[in-house]
């Protein structure tokens, strides 16, 4: 599954040929949680809530171009949350 990025501990990824909705996952220590792009929340409460703070802060900032690297299966690198 390809990284998309990483900040404060957090690994996000996306597979190329997922299931539907589109979604990230979203990696922290030992959990790992699924984010939904189209209605940016999270699937579980795996994740801690500052960790899910920060990574809906990130995926707000990134959202078209994670929805369109969903679509067209053109996986890329994005900036951290800085």
């Amino acid at each position: 599954m390809p990284e998309i990025t990483r900040f404060f501990g957090i690994i996000i990824r996306m597979f190329v040929n997922d299931h539907e909705p589109s979604h990230i996952h979203c990696i922290y220590g030992e959990k790992e949680s699924v984010f939904d792009l189209k209605n940016m929340q999270f699937n579980d409460n795996n994740l801690s809530p500052r960790a899910q703070k920060m990574i809906i802060e990130w995926a707000d900032q990134y959202r078209y171009q994670l929805l369109e690297m969903w679509f067209t299966k053109q996986i890329r690198k994005l900036p951290p949350l800085e």
